[in-house]
C-alpha cells in the first residue's frame, strides 16, 4: 500500500544526528535516499535526496528517467562526475556536466526526463535534490535554469560551490542553502544559526565534534551554529534553510498541501492533461504508481 507522507518542521537546536541512508535500486544505479528518512522528514525546505553513483561504464544509458511530472517543487541535479541530459515540457533542453547545476521549478505541474547522453565520459556521479515551494510559490508557473558554472568561495584548507543561498545566481523562493564542499586538513565553515543544516559525504572521510564522518550518512547538525569545524581530507554537501513552517504531503514525485491535491495531480497525469509534453525523449512516459489508502500520521522533521 502506498500512502502520502505528511511531514511537519519540527523545533530543533544544536545537535548532530547520523541517519544512514536507504538503499534502493533505479535500473543500473543504486541510489542512496537521504531525504525522507522516518526520523527526519525535511532539512529547512529540503525535502528530498538521493545520492547515486560513481559508477563507470561501457555502453548503455545507466540513467534513464522516462518523462514524468511534477508539482510544488524545485529539483536540484548536481553531477560530481559524468554527463546527464535534461528536456522538459517547456521545450527546455540542457546537458549537464560536473560542477554545474540544473533547476527546475515545478509550480502547478511541469514534466521532464533525464537520461544519459548518446556520447558520455562513460562515468556517472551526482546528487538529486528537492526543495518543497512555500504557499505563495507552489501554484506559480514552471521554469527552468542551467547554470553550467558556479560562485566558489575558498577557505583555509578548503573551497565551498555554492548551488543555491547567497551569491548563488539560482532562483530559491525561501531561505536556503545548497553547497557542494571540499576539505583539505582543519577547516571552519561560517553557518547562519536561524539555519538547521546537514551534510551528506560524498567521497572521502572526515571529523567533528569527534564524530566520524562517512559516506552514505545523513548528517543533521540542528540549528544555532554559527559554524562547524571539520577536520579531514573529504567533500560532501551541505544543505541548510530556514525551518520549513508548513506541512506538506509528498506522494511519487508531488509536494502538495492535500490528498485530494496528489489525486488530482496523478489523473491529470493519466490523462495527459496540465503537465504537458516532453519532446526529444526517445520512449513512453512513466506511469504513475497506484494510490491506495490515506495520508499516514504525521513523522518528525
Amino acid at each position: 500500500m502506498i500512502s502520502p507522507d505528511l511531514c511537519i518542521a519540527q523545533p530543533a537546536h544544536a545537535l548532530l544526528e547520523a541517519l544512514p541512508a536507504r538503499h534502493a535500486q533505479l535500473g543500473a544505479l543504486d541510489i542512496r535516499r537521504a531525504l525522507p528518512r522516518s526520523a527526519r522528514r525535511m532539512v529547512g525546505p529540503w525535502c528530498f535526496l538521493d545520492r547515486y553513483g560513481p559508477i563507470t561504464f561501457r555502453e548503455g544509458q545507466p540513467m534513464d528517467l522516462a518523462p514524468h511530472p511534477h508539482i510544488g517543487l524545485q529539483t536540484v541535479s548536481f553531477l560530481l562526475e559524468g554527463e546527464v541530459l535534461h528536456r522538459d515540457s517547456l521545450g527546455s533542453e540542457a546537458l549537464l556536466r560536473a560542477g554545474g547545476l540544473n533547476l527546475m521549478t515545478a509550480g502547478h505541474g511541469i514534466a521532464h526526463s533525464e537520461d544519459t547522453p548518446m556520447r558520455s565520459s562513460g562515468r556517472l556521479s551526482g546528487l538529486q535534490l528537492w526543495i518543497a515551494l512555500p504557499e505563495g510559490a507552489r501554484q506559480g508557473a514552471p521554469a527552468f535554469e542551467h547554470h553550467p558554472a558556479l560562485p566558489i568561495r575558498t577557505f583555509p584548507n578548503g573551497e565551498m560551490t555554492i548551488l543555491l543561498g547567497e551569491g548563488s545566481p539560482a532562483t530559491t523562493f525561501s531561505p536556503v542553502l545548497g553547497a557542494d564542499v571540499i576539505v583539505r586538513g582543519a577547516l571552519e565553515l561560517p553557518l547562519d544559526r536561524t539555519f538547521e543544516h546537514a551534510l551528506l559525504v560524498t567521497e572521502g572521510t572526515a571529523m567533528i565534534e569527534g564524530q566520524p564522518l562517512v559516506p552514505d550518512v545523513l548528517y543533521y547538525l540542528g540549528t544555532g551554529r554559527d559554524s562547524i569545524a571539520l577536520d579531514g581530507v573529504a567533500r560532501f554537501f551541505l544543505l541548510g534553510g530556514a525551518p520549513f513552517g508548513e506541512p506538506i504531503l509528498m506522494w511519487w514525485n508531488f509536494v502538495a498541501r492535500t490528498q485530494e491535491e496528489i489525486v488530482a495531480a496523478a489523473e491529470d497525469w493519466a490523462r495527459g492533461d496540465r503537465f504537458g509534453l516532453v519532446r526529444g525523449y526517445d520512449g513512453k512516459p512513466m506511469p504513475a504508481p497506484p494510490l491506495k489508502g490515506r495520508v499516514r500520521p504525521p513523522a518528525a522533521s
